[in-house]
């Protein structure tokens, strides 16, 4: 188990009632959580909330604003910084949680001393690739979403960094790494943050349960002959962090020597021993 502790404009302040009450740089938002299974509230500011998610009964759901805040607002952690805005299906454009893997990512990076070249799949609106940038690595960032391909981009121009090298790909990840493989493409770092289920940019349906394996099989013939860092985040609550580490053990270690580790990653609630369990995180580190 991993605890997020530093991310300092981030706070979840109680978790009761199947919901988080959760800061984000001031702006107070009460968002579902399935991992809260108890009622019973620890903090007076429940009522002070800017918006609230609901769920609806045939599915979906939507925010009802109760004050006057901003389309977008910017939150930082450590020297990076982040546009976040409320989305459909209650999301902000970022899991907090995953500053473990930036971290990781960037600390890697400096480490080789060497050309590094990012594979980020299922990239979302980037900070892994922003984390990726600031070490000076290339990085390719493949979505399937147009939408999320210019949050993106808005991120990277947030932090100055359009200088660097990264492509950004609206395309399936599926095909991406089928014709990188033809096209004989290699990687040092790859990381996929798959969807429980999701669409390509065609309506390709997407199932981790019977498409996380095999895209990971396919995804490590895009590995360099000495690469760095694989990462595989699921947030699929029954999918076990074994499975994964199971998969890669198959497809992975026999063609490449290093560690394989998973863990839980947590997010703690102010003013309380409570923490968050916010999914799996499952790497293979090359050792050498």
């Amino acid at each position: 188990m991993i605890v997020i502790d530093d991310f300092k404009e981030y706070q979840i302040l109680d978790l009761a009632h199947g919901e988080k009450l959760e800061k984000w740089n001031n702006i107070l938002l009460r968002r579902p959580d399935p991992q809260v299974i108890w009622n019973e509230e620890h903090s007076n500011l429940w009522p002070k909330i800017d918006a609230a998610y609901s769920r609806s009964k045939t599915g979906g759901g939507s925010w009802d604003i109760k004050k006057n805040i901003p389309n977008t607002w910017t939150i930082n952690y450590q020297d990076l910084k982040f546009n976040l805005k409320l989305m459909g299906f209650k999301h902000t454009g970022l899991f907090p949680e995953q500053a473990f893997n930036w971290n990781l990512i960037r600390n890697k990076i400096k480490e080789s001393k060497r050309e590094i070249k990012v594979l980020n799949l299922f990239a979302y609106t980037g900070a892994s690739s922003i984390a990726a940038l600031k070490e000076n690595a290339s990085v390719v960032h493949v979505d399937s979403s147009r939408g999320m391909i210019d949050w993106a981009k808005e991120n990277v121009k947030l932090n100055n960094l359009e200088d660097k090298k990264i492509r950004f790909l609206v395309d399936d990840v599926r095909k991406f790494v089928k014709r990188e493989i033809r096209r004989g493409n290699k990687y040092d770092i790859i990381i996929m943050d798959p969807p429980s289920f999701g669409r390509g940019s065609k309506s390709e349906v997407w199932n981790i349960e019977t498409d996380l394996a095999p895209l990971i099989k396919d995804t490590i013939e895009l590995l360099s002959p000495n690469p760095l860092l694989f990462i595989v985040n699921s947030y699929t609550t029954g999918l076990s962090k074994i499975v994964i580490e199971d998969v890669l053990k198959l497809y992975l270690t026999p063609k490449f020597k290093g560690e394989i580790v998973s863990n839980e990653l947590c997010l703690p609630v102010e003013n309380s021993s409570l923490l968050l369990p916010c999914g799996i995180t499952t790497r293979w580190i090359n050792k050498n």
